[in-house]
């Protein structure tokens, strides 16, 4: 697929499933990405973490995820979905709120899986003109969203605490390099830590520090999975204090070393024929 030398990121549309294709942790762990996400479930049910809030979702429910946004996916057994993924530096017209939207009318249901398809099926003719092509498909549905949520039940005032746990989420995205504990986030935000705890596992079903914690984790393991860097340089890039505390967090969460996660992710990607 051509696309300009000076754009940078995925331009796609692809089964839901291949979102965790190196393993269930990519989805499950709260983590933010560098493109914009659309996922349509079509079959099935899960939870999602999305704007700080944890909610259950099932079949005909639209995510919108712009890039740099805290989530989480739990999916069930037989969730079905599409994802439609564009990258942050693509120009486009998906919305830059996070939206969860169930779509009851079948008839917006069809125009919803007609745009998928459409902008599927120029992935596959692949020349010089699907890119536009794929981003004027994700403009449309980046509409057909802002419209259907201007009415929709999930789109209502936010509370004090789904404000706050929002606000804690955006800093956890945004702190890449880990430059602030719980304490420290909570200190930014204004209030104490045992109040942010008790907020978040109100509107999340987790603590704050657990949200850190999978959200560091996640960082660490796609790190891993994706350079040869060596532990102390990953560990620095993350805010750890030495290799050794990096270590040991990894296998205190995973049962695993650091190298062992490398090795199998990369053995997983040599299997699979793609380059480590």
């Amino acid at each position: 697929m051509p696309f300009d030398p000076k754009i940078r990121g995925p331009l796609d549309v692809r089964p839901l499933l291949q979102l965790m294709s190196a393993g269930s942790w990519q989805v499950e762990l709260a983590h933010e990405r560098d493109c914009h996400l659309v996922i349509w479930i079509t079959r099935g049910q899960g939870r999602v973490l999305l704007d700080g809030q944890c909610r259950g979702f099932g079949p005909h429910t639209a995510l919108c995820i712009p890039a740099r946004t805290l989530f989480s996916l739990e999916l069930g057994r037989q969730c079905i979905g599409q994802v439609l993924r564009i990258g942050e530096d693509i120009p486009c017209g998906l919305p830059e709120t996070p939206m969860q939207i169930r779509i009851n009318d079948m008839q917006e249901q069809g125009r919803i899986n007609a745009l998928f398809d459409a902008a599927l099926r120029e992935q596959q003719v692949a020349d010089d003109h699907t890119a536009k092509a794929i981003t004027s498909y994700a403009d449309l549905v980046g509409i057909h969203l802002q419209r259907l949520w201007v009415r929709a039940p999930e789109n209502r005032k936010a509370t004090a605490a789904r404000r706050l746990c929002r606000a804690y989420c955006a800093r956890l995205a945004q702190d890449a390099e880990g430059a602030f504990n719980m304490a420290g986030h909570a200190s930014e935000l204004g209030v104490t830590p045992t109040h942010l705890t008790r907020v978040c596992k109100q509107e999340t079903g987790k603590t704050a520090a657990a949200l850190l914690t999978e959200r560091q984790l996640h960082a660490a393991r796609s790190l891993l999975a994706s350079t040869r860097l060596p532990m102390r340089d990953i560990a620095q890039s993350l805010g750890f204090g030495s290799a050794a505390y990096f270590t040991r967090f990894i296998t205190q969460h995973t049962g695993s070393t650091p190298s062992d996660l490398r090795k199998k992710a990369h053995g997983a990607q040599l299997a699979s024929g793609r380059n480590p």
